[in-house]
């Protein structure tokens, strides 16, 4: 299988520098490297995208994050493996990737009273940030068709 075309982002060559801005800011908000990858293959499940999912997963992998707790992100209400931080941010990676799926609030004040008990302003911030990014990365793969295994 074969893209349909090159990675937009490849061929807009300055959407690669915000990608960067955004990146490098999600870094500073002190949301631990595990959890934001757990929310990236997360929301890539969600969306079918199987670029994003082989490759968080390979990174998820590579960091030392057992079998068990990475086949288990795609039932995480259900498992042993999660923090209780982990599955605030695994809940609000799902009401926010699933926006279209809800008829009430958004983000429930419930929800987002849950997920700010385990992060301050500026984790809030980039998990609200990273999420948000990996539903874009997840759309461009989507109509480009990227298959999975490729790296940009």
């Amino acid at each position: 299988m074969t893209a349909r075309m090159t990675n937009p982002a490849m061929i807009l060559p300055e959407a690669m520098k915000g990608v960067g801005s955004f990146l490098n800011a999600i870094s500073t908000g002190g949301v631990p490297d595990e959890t934001l990858e757990l929310v990236n293959l997360r929301a890539s499940q969600i969306n079918g995208c199987s670029p994003c999912v082989h490759g968080h997963t390979a990174k998820l992998r590579e960091t030392g994050v057992s079998e068990q707790k990475i086949a288990a992100v795609a039932a995480w209400r259900h498992a042993p493996f999660f923090s209780e931080a982990e599955l605030a941010a695994l809940k609000l990676t799902e009401t926010l990737t699933r926006l279209a799926d809800r008829s009430d609030e958004a983000v429930p004040d419930e929800l987002w009273a849950e997920v700010a008990e385990h992060f301050d302003e500026k984790g809030l911030a980039a998990l609200v940030l990273n999420i948000a990014l990996i539903n874009s990365f997840n759309r461009i793969n989507a109509a480009v068709q990227e298959p999975a295994g490729t790296t940009w």
